[in-house]
């Protein structure tokens, strides 16, 4: 039997039950999440200029500033996941990374259930290494949810479970389809003390102004600062 679990987005919107993820530690400024109908939230690492990447999609230079306590940030954001949400490309260069990962964040990042967003809408997973193995680092990455019909009606409906947050993290390209279509419930953003002068923004394909709630901040060692952000409602 084949491991791929592919998600069948048909109109009655039918989804598989997703396990809870690890749980949580009592520290930082965000707000704590485990709610009835879950929101998408979307982390971003970014430059002081705005983009989240150089040109060609290199991101080590934003990462030379990383430091322990942004780094514990940055996990306790995963920690908290009860979905992963990635575009295509994101998933591919993850899938073939954290399998075989040691670092600290490993673990929820191979544990946590994934979905994959895409285009291609007989788009295939590819099998990796162990991945065949049940229980393996590698497992949930072999086995993600794949939605390959309307990135907001997929989305809607996968808000519409019951759990922790859908985090989407990586990928200029899905974070500004996200943004566009009014997705995000919260945007955790790290701004790392370095200018680009040029690369990949993600606010640039919006029609119209947003306005924005800033309902928590870090500030780390290294320069880098945190700022978390709720979309402003129009009564606000």
């Amino acid at each position: 039997m084949s491991l791929i679990r592919k998600l069948a987005l048909r109109s009655r919107g039918d989804f598989p039950a997703l396990p809870e993820s690890a749980p949580v530690r009592p520290q930082f400024t965000h707000r704590r999440e485990l709610v009835r109908v879950r929101k998408l939230v979307l982390k971003m690492s970014m430059s002081l200029d705005g983009f989240v990447a150089g040109p060609g999609g290199e991101a080590d230079r934003l990462f030379r500033s990383r430091g322990e306590d942004s780094a514990d940030w940055v996990l306790d954001t995963i920690e908290r996941a009860g979905l992963h949400a990635l575009g295509r490309r994101s998933y591919e260069n993850m899938a073939g990374y954290w399998p075989t990962a040691t670092d600290r964040m490993a673990a929820p990042m191979n544990t946590i259930p994934k979905a994959v967003f895409t285009r291609q809408k007989r788009y295939e997973i590819q099998p990796r290494g162990e991945a065949a193995a049940p229980g393996s680092a590698a497992a949930s990455w072999a086995s993600p949810l794949v939605a390959a019909e309307n990135l907001a009606t997929d989305m809607q409906r996968l808000k519409q479970q019951s759990g922790r947050y859908i985090l989407a993290q990586g990928g200029a390209g899905f974070a500004r389809s996200l943004i566009q279509l009014d997705l995000v419930d919260e945007y955790r953003l790290l701004i790392h003390p370095v200018v680009l002068g040029a690369g990949l923004p993600i606010f640039t394909d919006r029609q119209q102004p947003m306005d924005l709630e800033l309902v928590g901040t870090s500030a780390f060692q290294s320069g880098v600062v945190a700022h978390v952000y709720v979309p402003r409602s129009p009564s606000r």
